[in-house]
Formats: C-alpha cells, sequence, structure tokens
C-alpha cells in the first residue's frame, strides 16, 4: 500500500495491542464525544425543564434506536467487508462497496423517514408514554425523524473511513457535530426556551454538519477510495450486495432484536412513571460511558480481525481478542468504583430532584452487572464480527434480544414478582449472552476456515 495514502492502513503489521490502542483510541475518543453531546441533551433539558423533560428526552431517545438499527447493521457489515477487501488488496471490491453503500443506506434513510412520520405516535402509545410529557415527546420524536439521512449518511462515511483503517477523521467529524451540539443546546433550550425539541433540533443540525464534512473528505480522497462520485456509479453493484446483506442483515436483526427486546422491557418501565422512566434513561447515558470503550474496541478488533483473516494471518486473531478483553476490563473496574461509591454524583448531573436521585441509588447494584457484560462482550463482538460469520451473528441477535433480555425480563419482573428490579436485572444479564456464545466460537476454532488462503507470515 502506499505509503503516502492517507486513508488507508494496514493493521495487520506491528504488535497487536499497540496497533489495537492506537486504532481505537479515535474510535472510543469519537464515542466519548457522540455520548457527551447526547447526554448534553438529557443535562440541559434536565435543568431548565425538569423531570418531564428528562422522562421525555429518554423516551424520544428510544424512538430515535428504532430509527438507527438497519443505518448500525449495514454500516457494521459494510466496514467489515471493506476491511475485508483491503486486507486481499480488491481495489476494486472497495470502490463497489461504496456506491453500493451510499445507494443503499440513502435510499432506506428516506423510506424509514417516511414511515416514522406516519407511525411515531402509535410508536409513543405501545411505550407507555405519560400524557403529561407526550407533548414534549412528540416535538422530540419529530425532528429526529427528519434528521434520518444524517444520521445514515454519517454512519455510512465512517464506516468507509473505519473499513480503511482511518479511524481518526470520524473523531474529528464527532468533534465538530458535538461542540456545535453543546452551543445550540444552551442556546435552543435555554434563552430561546424552545424545551425538548430545541434539544432535537441542536442534535440534527451537529450531525448534518459533520456528515458534510466527513463527505468533502471523502470526495477530496476519492481515489484512494477507488470511488469517482459519478452519479452513475452511485448504485447496488451485484458483485458486492450479496456479502453485504448475507452480513448486513444478521447484524440488522442482532440490532433489531436488542433494540426491539429493550423497548419491550421499557415499555413495562414506562408504566411505572416518569421518575421511574428518567432513572432508567439516566442510567442507559451513564452505562454508555463504559459502552463507547466497548463500541471502540468492539469496532477496531473487528477490523482488524477482517483483515488479518483476508491477508492470512491466522494467529493474530485470537491475540486481538484477547487484547480486547484486558483493555475494556481496565476502564470498567475503575468505572464501577465510581458508580458504587458515587452513585448520588453521577446522577446528579442531570437531576437534583429528590425522588429521582432517591430511585437511583437503588439502580447501582444492576449497574454492576451491567459492567461485566460490557465488558465481556467487545472481544467476542470482534471475533464473530470480524470474521463475518453472519449465522452466528443471528443466533447471537434471538438470544441476546430475544430470549434472553424479553425472556428473563419478564420471568423476573412478573413472574417473580420483582417488578421494576426484575425488569432492569433481566436487561442487565442478558449482556452477558454475547460472551458465552463468542468464547465457544473462539475456542472451536472454526473462524480460522474463514480465512484468505495466504502463507502465515
Amino acid at each position: 500500500m502506499s505509503q503516502n495514502n492517507r486513508i488507508i492502513r494496514d493493521l495487520t503489521v506491528g504488535s497487536v495491542p499497540k496497533t489495537l490502542l492506537t486504532f481505537s483510541l479515535p474510535l472510543f475518543l469519537s464515542g466519548l464525544l457522540q455520548m457527551v453531546y447526547n447526554m448534553v441533551d438529557m443535562i440541559v433539558v434536565g435543568r431548565f425543564i425538569g423531570k418531564e423533560g428528562l422522562s421525555a428526552v429518554a423516551i424520544g431517545g428510544e424512538v430515535l434506536m428504532l430509527i438507527t438499527f438497519v443505518a448500525m447493521g449495514f454500516s457494521n457489515a459494510g466496514q467489515i467487508l471493506i476491511s475485508r477487501f483491503v486486507g486481499e488488496n480488491r481495489k476494486d471490491r472497495i470502490g463497489e462497496m461504496v456506491g453500493t453503500l451510499f445507494t443503499l443506506l440513502i435510499s432506506l434513510a428516506v423510506v424509514i423517514t417516511i414511515i416514522f412520520l406516519f407511525s411515531y405516535r402509535g410508536i409513543l402509545a405501545w411505550l407507555n408514554t405519560p400524557e403529561e410529557i407526550l407533548e414534549y415527546t412528540r416535538s422530540y420524536c419529530i425532528i429526529c425523524i427528519l434528521g434520518t439521512v444524517f444520521i445514515y449518511g454519517y454512519n455510512l462515511v465512517s464506516a468507509i473511513l473505519r473499513g480503511m483503517g482511518d479511524s481518526r477523521h470520524p473523531f474529528l467529524f464527532i468533534a465538530i457535530a458535538s461542540v456545535i451540539n453543546i452551543i445550540l443546546d444552551l442556546l435552543f433550550v435555554g434563552p430561546l426556551g424552545m424545551g425538548p425539541g430545541g434539544a432535537a433540533l441542536a442534535t440534527v443540525i451537529g450531525q448534518a454538519a459533520s456528515f458534510l464534512f466527513a463527505l468533502s473528505l471523502l470526495y477530496r480522497n476519492r481515489a484512494q477510495i477507488y470511488f469517482d462520485f459519478k452519479p452513475s456509479h452511485f448504485r447496488i453493484y451485484k458483485t458486492v450486495i450479496k456479502p453485504l446483506l448475507s452480513l448486513g442483515f444478521p447484524m440488522v436483526i442482532q440490532s433489531a432484536a436488542v433494540t426491539f427486546s429493550m423497548l419491550f422491557v421499557n415499555s413495562y418501565i414506562n408504566a411505572y412513571g416518569t421518575i421511574a422512566i428518567a432513572v432508567t434513561g439516566v442510567a442507559r447515558k451513564l452505562e454508555n460511558m463504559l459502552g463507547v470503550v466497548s463500541q471502540a474496541i468492539s469496532s477496531a478488533g473487528g477490523a482488524m480481525v477482517s483483515q488479518a483473516l483476508g491477508a492470512g494471518k491466522i494467529k493474530r486473531v485470537p491475540k486481538i481478542v484477547y487484547t480486547a478483553l484486558w483493555v475494556v476490563a481496565i476502564p470498567a473496574v475503575v468505572f464501577a468504583a465510581v458508580t458504587w461509591f458515587h452513585p448520588e454524583w453521577l446522577f446528579g448531573l442531570f437531576s437534583d430532584d429528590a425522588e429521582v436521585l432517591a430511585m437511583a441509588v437503588t439502580y447501582v447494584p444492576v449497574a454492576m452487572v451491567q459492567y461485566v457484560g460490557a465488558t465481556l462482550r467487545p472481544a467476542n463482538f470482534a471475533l464473530i464480527n470480524g470474521s463475518g460469520n453472519s449465522r452466528l451473528n443471528l443466533m447471537v441477535a434471538l438470544l441476546d434480544g430475544i430470549a434472553s433480555r424479553i425472556g428473563l425480563s419478564l420471568l423476573l419482573g412478573v413472574t417473580f414478582g420483582m417488578g421494576i428490579f426484575g425488569f432492569w436485572y433481566g436487561n442487565a444479564f442478558s449482556g452477558c449472552v454475547p460472551f458465552l456464545i463468542g468464547g465457544i466460537y473462539l475456542l472451536s476454532g472454526t473462524w480460522k476456515k474463514r480465512a484468505s488462503v495466504r502463507k502465515e507470515e
């Protein structure tokens, strides 16, 4: 690969820990910034409007998850396949994948926008949205739905860059979005008094700016991604659509299963009232703090596994998996300690309501279980996704999303009569399922069959 290439990076050389940390650091910082600007919505709304606004943003965030899971699934699949093509030095396939991703995801964004504009009211009713926050939630959802094309656009451009081994530029683009979002949040929700709708508008504007900057970078470096951006080349290429759908559909189903199962569980939790909604929403944001580390390592590890298998470097794969495990474990222990000893400080960032803080303290043991799952998952997803095993992805989706999360939540919450704690714990314990499946997959060695036939270096 050219030494002058600004985008493509070889992830199959050098020390595994150093390469993983170097590649994942920008991903982590990107996730951290994205988490921060999502948290800013809740912090600003919670401070200016109170627990009603906080609950509205929490439920609006759940609707946003429904919108984005398709983008996440196909973007992740595209990233893995581009990494594979880079490892195999298939330049023609890289350009065809770029054109296919653009055409597929932007088209899906338009369709999903139309569908949700007509169906969001029914979704809010299904989620048991309390009447007193319905208008706040409605305004937040409409604006987020109208920004769907920017969410999908940013995800696909970032996937292309990460697939090429470039995690630095996605970080820069999310930094732009974060700064814009924070400034506009304070302006729209504060002095202009636009409420939760203002927070949603700030987020959409930030995402739009991030997408446009990212798109500009790709266009300037179009020779290096082997795609010329001619209108006739924005189409579905038969040569790559089959592997994209083969890997993407299980990833979409996995995201959908997890998303719908979480919404199913939350629909029960929402019935416990505004305080419960606010606490659960804040808890999700706090868990995302560790989640950004997990996601960064999972994404970086997946790209490294995919390139290693594409280059035939089988011995490198277990090293990537084990390194990913201990890299996530270190911040997990630190974050668990902070949550255990100072929960009132963490939850107090979002709300000073006495009832919210009182219930928040009871959530701490549940958070400990969540952190265990967040520590174990990324290394296993790196292997499963990086090896392109679509069937195993589907198994994880069904077991993690449906059988475990919904089954355990109903068992503990309804059958055992644990109430809201049962739903909280059911959701938390289900997070360990990918570790069990991924661990068996690693030890079985069947992932080796997916390596290109090349001489081990």
